[in-house]
This record gives structure tokens, sequence and C-alpha cells, in this order.
């Protein structure tokens, strides 16, 4: 656990003041999007030229993000003790987020076929200008054809490090795996460097840190990029289909999320305040992958043992997709009304299923969603025209908030969801934590991270 208990016993805690909002990483994150809409407004020209901020910010956090995982999870399996007990949880692991992204897929197919956000639109193929999506439609173009074989080859990476400089987020799981199993089969030989990878990874916390502050400039550049370039795009013919992705993951948090959280012994809402500095920092960089280690040290303090969070909040970024998910299926059925064209249930079931495969890896990349509906449909070429991807290339950066926000919290929800299951979740500390969101102070544990690393 965190050692320095002050931060996580409430009991043990003195009582602390209140800290001052501006003191708060979330109040300057929310103040970098506010100037962020208003440059994209105002001086859009500015705002389409601001995107480097946010693409600075995201490099700097992806520097970290592949060793941080690595790290996590094999002290994380270590720290189970044996391999049957870290197979069985990563097992259930697995299963809980392709179910949850199966609900995913269902719901968002439902409430595209009720909403019909595309029909209407009368588009026609022949004349159609696919030249915005030339680019998307090239990188799909090699995932499409290879299927369940090309997933399973993408797991392993070319070479041991390979994984790390593509940033490849799911080899770098699996490798983490390998190597905590043949730790773990070394016994006392291996607590050296067992020990020597927790300090990387309180190392790599200490870096996080550092970078968390240059968020808001990252939000601020992201917001203004986003408005000035593709703000006209958002009214029009389009905005039902996004108010309809949003109204879809708000319904997949209350009605799919919020049932698992009442059988967790918690509310969602309660959830979604304790980690809404978290879901500013996301909304703003349109990338999950910016929080991970804030998540890592939030939920253990939260009452999640050490050896679970290690291994599940890594997890779920390959596996947890609840809002890419729902952003495939509405994407894909969406271009077919606009071209309208009927596509009979089976195909949707077909397409559903091709969809949970295809989609695996993509959760905590910023705008893989996009790429990932586009080999999707090329899977499906001879149904829905894969050209139609240019319908939404223009508005796919206000649906990537929306993505990486539901796949946060769903992440969050799964990790505390197999706690649960498992039977290690502290529902006293987490029934505190719920009640007074100010007893886990992120930054402060973090810095102890970071400290107990020279030590």
């Amino acid at each position: 656990m965190i050692e320095n208990q002050t931060l996580t016993d409430p009991e043990a805690a003195p009582v602390r003041r209140k800290k001052p909002l501006w003191h708060h990483l979330y109040f300057w994150v929310l103040l970098g999007i506010a100037i962020g809409i208003g440059i994209g407004f105002l001086a859009p020209e500015l705002g389409a030229r601001m995107k480097w901020l946010a693409d600075l910010f995201i490099k700097l956090v992806k520097v970290v993000i592949a060793p941080t995982i690595f790290a996590t999870v094999v002290v994380g399996i270590a720290g189970l003790g044996n391999l049957a007990k870290a197979g069985g949880l990563a097992m259930r692991t697995v299963v809980y987020f392709n179910v949850t992204t199966v609900f995913a897929l269902a719901l968002g197919l439902l409430v595209v076929n009720v909403l019909k956000p595309g029909v209407g639109l009368g588009l026609d193929i022949a004349t159609f200008d696919a030249s915005d999506a030339a680019r998307t439609i090239a990188a799909a173009g090699g995932a499409a054809g290879e299927g369940i074989t090309g997933f399973l080859l993408n797991l392993v990476p070319n070479s041991f490090f390979g994984a790390f400089v593509e940033g490849q987020l799911i080899q770098v799981l699996v490798l983490a795996i390998l190597v905590a199993c043949a730790l773990s089969a070394m016994g006392e030989r291996a607590k050296g460097a067992i020990s020597a990878l927790d300090t990387v990874a309180h190392v790599m916390f200490g870096v996080i840190r550092i970078v968390m502050w240059f968020a808001p400039l990252g939000a601020m550049g992201g917001m203004a990029f986003t408005i000035g370039e593709y703000g006209s795009q958002i009214l029009g013919s389009l905005a039902q289909f996004m108010l309809g992705f949003y109204l879809t993951c708000v319904l997949f948090v209350f009605c799919v999320l919020g049932p698992i959280c009442w059988w967790c012994g918690f509310s969602v809402v309660r959830y979604i305040r304790l980690i809404r500095e978290e879901l500013l920092i996301v909304l703003g960089t349109s990338s999950s992958e910016s929080v991970l280690p804030r998540m890592l040290v939030k939920l253990e303090a939260a009452g999640v043992p050490k050896s679970v969070v290690g291994l599940t909040i890594p997890t779920g970024y390959s596996f947890n997709l609840d809002g890419t998910a729902i952003y495939m299926a509405m994407g894909a059925i969406f271009i077919a009304q606009a071209f309208g064209i009927d596509v009979p249930l089976g195909t949707q079931i077909g397409l559903l299923v091709f969809m949970l495969i295809s989609s695996n890896g993509a959760a905590g990349v910023s705008g893989a969603g996009l790429v990932t509906l586009a080999a999707s449909l090329a899977a499906f070429d001879s149904v829905i025209p894969l050209a139609g991807i240019a319908l939404i290339v223009g508005i796919d950066r206000f649906m990537s908030e929306a993505r990486a926000l539901t796949n946060l919290t769903g992440n969050g929800i799964g990790t505390l969801a197999i706690a649960r299951w498992t039977g290690q979740l502290d529902r006293k500390r987490l029934d505190e934590v719920l009640r007074q969101p100010e007893l886990i102070d992120t930054d402060a544990l973090l810095k102890a991270q970071d400290n107990h690393s020279h030590h």
C-alpha cells in the first residue's frame, strides 16, 4: 500500500485545511479549456495553429506511460504471490471489460437505430467526396484484412523494446505478464528485480507529476484547435449524430455502469465526483493516458489493493473500450443511413463481433477510434461504403473527448468491480472517500511515491 499513512488513513491523519481553489490542478485545466474555447471562437485561425500544445503534452505523457504500465503490472502480479491467483485476476479483468464492451456496442446500435441521425441526408456514393478521409482509410487498410489472426500477431512485438518504442500498450502488457511470470517462478531470487521495477514505477510517477503541470497548456491548445479548426462543423446535419453519441455515452454510464456501481455498494454519481479532476484533464487533452498514474494512486488510496490496481488499470487501457465501442457502432450505422443503406440485423451483429475484436488496444490512444472504425468498415465495405468515413472526420475530435471520458470512467469502475468480485475491496475506506473526496490528495500521493523512490 501507499507508504504515507496520513494521506490514506483518515483516522491517523490530522484534519487538513482545505486547499485554496487555485492550488488544484483541475482549476488551471478548467481555465485552460475556457481560454482555448475563447481563442477558438474569437480567433479561429490562431486556434487552428495551437494543436502543437496538446500534441506536446500528450507526447510527454506517452514517453512514460509504457514503462509505467510495464513496471506496475509486473509488481502487481508479483505482489499477488502466486501465478494461479494472478491468472485468475487477469482472466476476470479481461472477461469483465469485454462484457461491458459488448453492452456498449449493443447500446450504440440500439440508439442509432432508434434516433436515425443519418436518415434524410440523402448522400450519393457516386458523387461523394472522400478526399478528407484518405489518410484514415490508408491507415486502416492494413488492419482491415488481418482480422483475428492480425489481432493475435499484433499482441507480440517484433522485439522486446519495440513495444516501448512504438507505444503499443497491449504489447507492453503482454511483455509485462511474461516477465512477471518468469520472476514469480524465480522465488526469492527475484526480489531485487521486483524492488528495482517498483522504484522505476515511482520514478515514472515523479516524471508524470512534473508533466501534469503542463496539462492546462495542453488543454488550452487542444480546445483552441478543436473549436478553431472544426467549430463550423458542429452545427447542421452532423449535430444530431454528435448529440446522439454524447447521449448514448451518458446512458451507458448511468444505465450499464450505474448498476455495477450499485452492486459494488456505491453511487456512480459519487464516483464521478471522486475522479472529477481526472475527467477534466481528459476533457482537455482527449486522451485517458494522461491520467493513468493519478488513477493508480487514487484507486489504491480509495481501498483497492495495490496488486489489483497494478494489474487491472493497465489492462483496462487495452481492453476497456466502452466509449470507443459506442462510437464505432453508431458511426458505422450513421454512415449507412446517410447513404440510404438498410443494414440487416444479422450484418449489424456480425459488425458488432468484428468491432469487439478489432477495437482491442485502441482505448488509450487519442484518435485511434476513427482508424479502428475505418478498419471495421473496410471489412464490411460491400455493405457500408468505407469512403463514408469522410463524413465524420471533421467531428471526430469532438467525439474523442466523450470516448476518452467514457473509457476512463469505465476503467475505474471496472477496477473497483474486480476488487469487489475477488473480495478484496475495502468497502469502509471506499465509502469514506466517496463521502469526502478531499481525503485523497492525488498530487500529494504522487509526491509521496516520488519521494519513496529515493529511499
